[in-house]
Order: C-alpha cells, then structure tokens, then sequence
C-alpha cells in the first residue's frame, strides 16, 4: 500500500482527484474524450472512465515510455528481428519467449484505448497509425511465438482492428471526397477478414461476424450515394439490425451512435 505523501516547506500537496472528476463527470453509456495541453506544452488525450480519466499521448507509446529508446516494445523486438536476419539467420530461428508475447500484448491493449479514442475525434489518420500498428504486433506474435497460446493469443482481435481500420480509412476517403478510395478501403478489408477466417478453419463465421456486417453495412450506404450523416446512416442499420434479430450487430451500432456527439440528425 502506498503510503502518505506529506507536502515539503511550501505545505502539503494534496493528490486528492475528486475535483477533477467533478468538473469532468462521467456519463454512462457515452464514450467521452478530449484533448488537453500537458504541463510539458505538448497535447495529451483523455478518456473519461466510470472510475477516473485516463490520459495517453498523442504520438509514440501511449504511456509515453520509450523501452531501451525505442517507440515501443514491438519497435524493439522488430529491431530484434532485423538484426537476426541480417546475420543470416532463419526466420523460423527467432522466438519470442512468453514474457515478451506478453508484454506485446498489454502494450497493443494500450494502442487499442488510444485508438478508440481517436476515431470518436475523428482523427482518423492516428487510427489508421495505431491499428496498422497492431497489425502487426498480431503477425510478429503469430509468426514467431515460442508457444501455440502466444501465437494464437491475439488473433481473436484481428477482425476488430482490420474492421476499424478500414472505417477510418473510408471515414478519411470520404472526408477528402474520394468515395471510391472509400469503397476499395471497405473491400480490402472484407478481403482480409474472409481470409482470416479460412485460414482458422472457419470459413463459415465470415457472414455471421459483427465486423464483417458492419463493412458491408458502411459498404451498401456508399453504393448508392454518401449517406446524408453518420448517425442517420447508424440509425437505418441500427433499424434493420433489429428487424432481422441480429441483436449483437445491434449492441454494437446502439454503443456507436452513444458515441456520437449530438450534432442532429
């Protein structure tokens, strides 16, 4: 337990956050972010959670560690990795040990909260940034993990990232007005995800997955035209999602359109 922190010649120091989280409340069921200027001049961003805030840097590691002066842990091992082959080394040769697939894993989770947070600020090029990113802590785990648990770990989550990568790619392509930058983006995903399926065996779990339903919704409304807003263009899948009793689909649309800023219809 830590203990007291009694305050030096200038008197005590108060930790005390509730009159930060006062001025901040939490709102349930929204997902609430903004950004704030930090003591060292530079931009940090915070997400409101049910028990405090949560604050990440804007760019590099999120907790805004450097391990051995590295952007990161997978940097590092990456790093790792290049020298090995420049020795001459097999590819097959280069394991990670099941600390390291660890550590990998709890610093991609820090990216995953950074992410979220960026595609509700609609800075979409920092979501394609941080799900790239973790793509590819996915395929250095899967490909060099000493064990079938540190392969496999992650893989469950490859639907997710590739689906939110693809929305912010459109999001940016549609922003810039190249809807069919938009559409290829949603492909290209689609693509991935169905290969991702049939090669765990599961071919099957392509139409029945969330994400998958999600792509090809953002994918019907580009067809035709733009959709008219965001939320509109949620609320008509939110809709038809309920009408055919897909209600996982549904859970996911209804906590999209709760982060959404209210800005009308």
């Amino acid at each position: 337990m830590e203990r007291k922190t009694r305050g030096g010649c200038h008197g005590p120091m108060s930790h005390d956050l509730t009159s930060l989280l006062r001025e901040w409340p939490y709102e349930p069921g929204q997902l609430s972010v903004r950004i704030i200027e930090g003591e060292d001049g530079r931009s940090k961003i915070q997400l409101r959670l049910d028990l405090g805030i949560l604050q990440m840097e804007v760019e590099g590691r999120p907790d805004g560690q450097r391990p051995e002066g590295f952007e990161s842990l997978l940097e590092l091992y990456e790093a790792h990795l290049d020298e090995h082959m420049g020795e001459g080394g097999e590819p097959d040769a280069f394991a990670l040990d099941p600390e390291a697939c660890r550590s990998i894993r709890e610093e991609a989770a820090q990216y995953y909260h950074r992410y979220v947070a960026l595609f509700i600020l609609e800075d979409y090029e920092g979501v394609i940034r941080d799900t790239s990113r973790n793509l590819r802590a996915l395929d250095l785990c899967a490909q060099h993990g000493q064990t079938e648990e540190d392969r496999t770990a992650l893989e469950q989550f490859r639907p997710y990232i590739t689906m939110m990568r693809a929305r912010a790619l459109a999001s940016q392509a549609i922003k810039d007005k190249e809807p069919k930058a938009a559409m290829l983006a949603i492909d290209e995903a689609l693509e991935r995800i169905r290969g991702h399926f049939e090669e765990a065996g599961s071919p099957d779990q392509f139409d029945q997955s969330a994400e998958v339903q999600l792509l090809q919704g953002m994918r019907d409304a580009l067809a035709p035209k733009l959709p008219v807003s965001p939320r509109s263009e949620l609320r008509d899948r939110l809709k038809k999602a309920l009408e055919q009793e897909n209600y996982e689909l549904a859970s996911i649309l209804r906590d999209e359109l709760r982060m959404m800023p209210d800005q009308g219809v």
